[in-house]
């Protein structure tokens, strides 16, 4: 709406209003000028303040995204599968290192025996299943297991329902006190099999892993007559592997030498 201008008059004396300036006097033309310079030029300041922020920003990320992107991937062995993150954390933190703690290695007894047939992926989505059910991998409490135990075993989801697999367990869980008693612990028994000291080999490409050893032989050869359940040649590597009797870490993998040096900080049994 425009302003309506008053002026007074010299005939009558009385303010009457003027009609309204046309838009085409210079007066009007010079206001409209200024008002719309200003505005564009105050827009124009907002508008390059707002993209230098924006494009500012977007460099920032850009930048950050590229030194992610840069950063070099650690090696890992070729058998791990980097879709699936509970793979790759067993991978970096437990796989090659040597165990010595006898409940541990009863647990990866019981898991790889569970393992046969089926990818080791498939049990260790079980592990805590597992751990439930088998008593904390307590030897001394599953070697005790009724035919009870075994009937709630068999309806339990979150393990492998394998009756011969499950009896497996609790036979090997009262071997293996006995191998306790002999030796004064599992670990002092197993680890003989590699001199107590870790083996470490050579491997380059999934091509290069062997499925078993003259070490996994003697091994599994032993457990039984001693009369484990479940204890082939094959398993038997498995579980040298798993528990850091070997090391079969590639050379290109980040933590196999991060294993061997500490090798030396690791009291055997």
């Amino acid at each position: 709406m425009q302003t309506a201008f008053w002026r007074p008059t010299t005939a009558s004396g009385y303010a009457l209003p003027t009609p309204p300036l046309a838009c085409t006097e210079p007066r009007v033309l010079d206001m409209r000028r200024r008002f719309v310079y200003q505005y564009r030029l105050n827009r124009i300041e907002r508008t390059d303040g707002t993209r230098r922020g924006m494009v500012g920003a977007t460099r920032a990320f850009l930048a950050e995204h590229t030194i992610m992107a840069q950063q070099p991937r650690p090696g890992r062995c070729p058998w791990v599968d980097l879709a699936k993150a509970d793979y790759i954390a067993y991978h970096d933190q437990e796989w090659g290192v040597p165990v010595y703690d006898d409940r541990r290695l009863f647990e990866f007894l019981v898991l790889e025996s569970a393992q046969a047939g089926l990818s080791w992926y498939t049990v260790l989505r079980k592990r805590d299943n597992y751990c439930h059910a088998f008593a904390d991998f307590d030897p001394a409490r599953v070697a005790q297991y009724t035919e009870s135990h075994i009937a709630t075993l068999l309806q339990n989801p979150g393990i492998i329902r394998n009756r011969q697999k499950i009896l497996a367990a609790i036979t090997n869980a009262q071997r293996f006190l006995d191998v306790q008693a002999a030796f004064g612990s599992f670990a002092a028994y197993i680890w003989r099999f590699v001199d107590h000291t870790p083996m470490v080999h050579t491997l380059r490409t999934l091509q290069d892993y062997p499925a078993t050893s003259p070490e996994s032989d003697a091994l599994s050869k032993d457990l039984r007559q001693r009369g484990f359940k479940f204890v082939g040649s094959t398993i038997c590597y498995a579980h040298m592997q798993a528990t850091g009797m070997v090391n079969d870490h590639t050379i290109d993998c980040f933590r196999r030498q991060p294993i061997i040096d500490g090798y030396t900080k690791t009291v055997s049994p």
